[in-house]
């Protein structure tokens, strides 16, 4: 392996100076007297010293608790690592402390969506909001513990409500309304929910879908539901027998009137949220993390390596099912405005984030590499379409974003951009590896490992490797490792899905490559890993190469072994409209892929579908169609409801038919 990537861009000496990072870095050598020559070193200290570091993230952040903690962290050990002990906070807490005053006309949050056009929200009228729904929760009878389940997609509301919760220790659920009635009941039955917030429908790209008849099915099939809440978002006249309206839940009352919020104070652990797991093969996982982890994490992230303050304008495109919302809407605690869309990203066409990253003036643009990638495919000229001078940050994650598209970002969206792509996931609620402001970026190399994740890539002898690829381990806790799945007697789900491979250690499922200058490449999951003739090689590595060309706008590749019978590797490919796969496509392809990669992993077949089945947070469905081409039948293979494009699995049928029969 080599780290010899071309250098996209570098931060300037100004940026440097103003980042979140460097005032960090300032505070701890006139508080603690350290001093780091390098952002490896600091990074070194972090996870070689968790207690001192995580401490200084507390102090640093000025974070609020009304008792003391008694010891940053009980044990190493993993699961069951303990965290702030005897500390009482609440992560609501953090949100209004420094929004006061004149401050409290700044926006909030920026909204738009294809129903309502573009809203704001003060600081002030924020408070209120959370208020006044807290108060209408509390006065349902909700309390710390108990679950609130959202059908909202991504709307002020929304993050009105889970700060809501949050402020009186309820615990928070949600799920996208483009979701199946099957789909979202997986998730809410797991978890007992006392309250449902639902809308009566959106619209997306042009087009109304009414969830009236959905929110009624949840409503038979929960039974531990004493109240509902009904939001009309697709109807302003939309309601529904026996529930309350929105405008109900955030009536002013006499506890209300001096906006106070009124803060439970919660042990460090206390459950924040529950999120799951894609949900396409089996149950989804239900995912507990605490006030205590997720504040710590969001804190440390946005601020330290997203560099994200109150000057910010924060946009992450996602819906409420993606743990992407969560990191949108914490963006609140380091004072950043928060700026949402709701609807169709491609609609009327690919232009309408950038258009709304204009007139929202929106300096941290964020989305999934699925759609910059689409961008790029389409011919966008993001920098043409809008006035983008504003922008100084644009995020990826969901997947690995290509080089191409790293050269696409700096040639058609801005020169002078932190390109701050990342990974982590649902599981942990933030990112393993990702940015820092401070560090230039190389083509398809995140630039660095996160604070405090002691990341490291394990080679077949279970050993660390740099600058090769190998299994991605977390060898020290973490303060937002999930406290448990729920309704997971012995932690049994908990302890196979990451401790099984290497006991005491987290293995998260991904390939990756720490390379010899810090960076980091994910190289796609390892339950998917192509072993051919005993060469390991992870899908992202094929994808990168195989959509470098303009013809192909997606691919999907998995390896085959068949009992008695060779090993076979198909590559599905989605073709631009109007081009065919003629002899001389298919024959470059195959040639770029014995260049560039393997001779040894050139496909057997290159087959053209008509979509690549992808999950609703636009992952490709590797495994569930490795399973499917492998005989399994398809109702075992995924849930529909938790798909973006579930009718083309028809086609992947018909093919597994054709092939095995």
């Amino acid at each position: 392996m080599s780290s010899a990537q071309p250098l996209l861009w570098s931060p300037s000496s100004e940026r440097i100076e103003q980042s979140r990072l460097t005032d960090y870095l300032r505070w701890l050598a006139r508080e603690k007297g350290l001093e780091f020559d390098s952002y490896d070193a600091l990074w070194h200290w972090s996870v070689t010293h968790l207690e001192s570091f995580w401490e200084s993230v507390w102090q640093y952040f000025d974070v609020q608790s009304s008792a003391p903690w008694t010891n940053v962290l009980d044990t190493h050990k993993m699961p069951g690592a303990k965290w702030f002990e005897g500390a009482r906070l609440n992560f609501a807490e953090q949100l209004f402390r420094f929004h006061t005053g004149q401050d409290g006309s700044r926006p909030a949050i920026i909204s738009r969506s294809e129903l309502r056009g573009t809203q704001t929200v003060s600081w002030d009228e924020l408070r209120g909001q959370v208020t006044r729904a807290a108060a209408g929760l509390r006065a349902m009878g909700v309390g710390p513990g108990d679950r609130v389940a959202a059908f909202m997609p991504n709307v002020p509301e929304a993050a009105v409500a889970f700060f809501a919760c949050a402020s009186i220790g309820a615990i928070w659920s949600s799920c996208s309304p483009d979701m199946g009635t099957a789909s979202v009941l997986d998730r809410f039955r797991q978890i007992d929910p006392k309250v449902l917030i639902a809308v009566d429908g959106y619209r997306y790209g042009g087009r109304d879908f009414e969830r009236l008849p959905v929110v009624q099915a949840l409503r038979a099939a929960l039974p531990t539901l004493q109240h509902t809440v009904l939001l009309p978002y697709l109807d302003p006249q939309a309601g529904l027998d026996g529930a309350h309206s929105w405008e109900q839940l955030c009536a002013p009352s006499a506890d209300t009137a001096n906006q106070a919020i009124r803060f439970e104070q919660l042990p460090f652990d206390h459950p924040l949220w529950v999120l799951y797991s894609s949900g396409t093969t089996g149950m989804p996982k239900p995912i507990v993390h605490g006030h205590g982890g997720a504040l710590l994490e969001s804190l440390k992230g946005h601020a330290l390596q997203l560099d994200l303050g109150p000057r910010d304008r924060f946009l992450w495109f996602s819906t409420t099912g993606w743990i992407m919302w969560n990191s949108q809407v914490t963006g609140l605690l380091v004072g950043a405005t928060i700026c949402i869309y709701d609807g169709n990203p491609g609609y009327p066409d690919l232009g309408t984030l950038w258009k709304f990253a204009e007139d929202a003036e929106i300096t941290f643009f964020g989305a999934g590499a699925a759609y910059f990638a689409n961008c790029l495919k389409a011919g966008i000229q993001p920098a043409r379409l809008a006035d983008l001078s504003r922008l100084r940050s644009v995020g990826s994650t969901g997947s690995p974003l290509s080089a191409e598209c790293y050269d696409w970002i700096y040639r058609e969206v801005g020169q002078d951009l932190l390109l701050a792509c990342i990974s982590g996931g649902t599981d942990i609620a933030a990112a393993f590896v990702g940015a820092c402001p401070n560090l230039p970026v190389y083509s398809g190399e995140m630039q660095c490992r996160c604070l405090g994740v002691a990341v490291h890539a394990l080679d077949e002898r279970g050993e660390s490797v740099i600058d090769a690829v190998g299994e991605l381990v977390v060898t020290e806790p973490m303060p937002s490792m999930p406290l448990y799945f729920w309704n997971d007697p012995g932690n049994q789900r908990y302890l196979e899905s990451y401790f099984d491979t290497y006991p005491g250690l987290w293995r998260h499922g991904d390939w990756i490559r720490i390379t010899a200058r810090g960076g980091a490449v994910i190289y796609g999951r390892s339950d998917t890993t192509i072993n051919r003739h005993g060469i390991r090689m992870g899908t992202a590595e094929i994808y990168r190469v195989v959509e470098e060309f303009s013809e192909v706008l997606d691919s999907l590749v998995v390896d085959l072994e068949y009992l008695g019978k060779p090993s076979f590797m198909p590559l599905f490919v989605v073709l631009r409209d109007g081009v065919k796969m003629d002899l001389n496509l298919e024959q470059a392809i195959r040639e770029r892929i014995r260049s560039q990669l393997s001779a040894r992993h050139v496909p057997d077949q290159i087959v053209v579908v008509p979509e690549i089945p992808r999950t609703l947070t636009g992952k490709k469905m590797e495994l569930p169609i490795r399973k499917l081409l492998l005989g399994m039948p398809i109702e075992e293979i995924a849930n529909p409801d938790a798909m973006s494009n579930p009718g083309c699995l028809t086609w992947y049928q018909h093919y597994a038919g054709r092939h095995t029969g």
